[in-house]
């Protein structure tokens, strides 16, 4: 255990100590948060590839006082290093997929193009190559007892955190906070992209017994197919069909509890950032207007462990950077919440 009697959580956060200014080493604490900076597939705006690191300076503004989880914080949470290897693979295929995805959407044919087709199969590879480090890490961690939190980079980054929590826990099912289904087969020709990781979770991950999807509202016909066929195993709360129960006067308590009544008993979140209002994530990979407040989707958090289900770990994803930290700054406190809910659920 650590050592907290000269620690005082209303001071400033000491820049010494690690993520919300927490004086744990990885030993010591409950929570390890394993950043991962990729963003390989993104197809419109750059940048969550940092955003696990401007995530750790901006949480030095957090205060650690929680009204829903008082003291959470002692339980210990810490954040590793961002892989540096990792980061600068992500930035040279980054370059690459730009180049392929500009072509594309020139109208070239990639078949004609011997040097985007080999392209495509290094993107392929190389996000092959961190799905599977993504699994050993997490795997690792799981097995020395930790509980776990991912941190992106796009949503491509926690397919074997799922694979790693289903071998670990059994059957569980995914919360997507998201404005996207994420449930398309190998967008643009990126068998792993950041618009599929639903998709491959569904395909690859056979303890994912189901998926309820919150706040979609940006999503193609073939997507919209896809959960019709999926005999229930996709449930699909459309951002418009929310609002709409809400303007006819449904309180949101109901409708949470309608989204939470889906849900199997072990539950992980997968929070997208762009399921918020873009107003608190103006520069994230592709924000859509509509949307919600962070409390909103903080009191659905609470109302599903009222529930009595078992919240068995987090993703957050696609946290961007910007050159006033405001995407930063949300993106920390919405980590802080999902920690401290962790944590208490344990």
């Amino acid at each position: 255990m650590a050592d907290l009697s000269q620690f005082d959580p209303n001071s400033v956060g000491i820049l010494s100590n690690n993520i919300f200014g927490l004086p744990f080493t990885e030993e010591e604490a409950k929570l390890v948060l394993l950043p991962v900076p990729w963003e390989v597939t993104v197809s419109y705006a750059n940048g969550t590839a940092r955003g696990p690191e401007h995530i750790f300076k901006a949480s030095f503004q957090v205060d650690l006082y929680d009204p829903d989880v008082q003291d959470g914080w002692k339980k210990g949470f810490f954040m590793r290093e961002p892989d540096k290897h990792l980061l600068l693979r992500s930035d040279y295929l980054r370059k690459e997929a730009e180049l392929y995805i500009k072509f594309l959407t020139e109208g070239g044919d990639v078949s004609e193009n011997q040097f985007l087709k080999k392209t495509l199969v290094d993107v392929n590879t190389g996000t092959r190559v961190m799905n599977e480090w993504v699994y050993n890490q997490s795997l690792a961690l799981l097995n020395t007892g930790k509980l776990v939190g991912l941190v992106g980079g796009d949503h491509s980054t926690p397919l074997g955190f799922f694979k790693a929590l289903g071998e670990k826990k059994g059957d569980f099912g995914i919360l997507q906070i998201d404005a996207h289904c994420d449930l398309r087969n190998s967008y643009e020709g990126f068998q792993y992209s950041h618009a599929s990781i639903m998709y491959n979770a569904l395909q690859e991950v056979p303890r994912l017994s189901k998926l309820v999807q919150v706040g979609i509202r940006d999503y193609c016909e073939e997507e919209l197919d896809y959960i019709k066929e999926s005999n229930g195993r996709v449930v699909t709360f459309f951002d418009k069909d929310i609002k709409e129960r809400q303007y006819e006067g449904e309180q949101w308590r109901s409708i949470c509890d309608s989204i939470v009544e889906q849900l199997p008993q072990q539950v992980h979140i997968s929070f997208d950032i762009d399921g918020l209002d873009p107003k608190l994530c103006p520069h994230t990979g592709t924000p859509v207007p509509g949307g919600f407040e962070a409390e909103q989707v903080f009191y659905l958090f609470k109302r599903l462990l009222a529930s009595g289900r078992q919240l068995i770990g987090f993703d957050l994803n696609e946290v961007s950077t910007s050159h006033d930290e405001w995407d930063a700054n949300v993106g920390a406190r919405v980590l802080f919440k999902l920690c401290n809910l962790l944590v208490s659920n344990n």
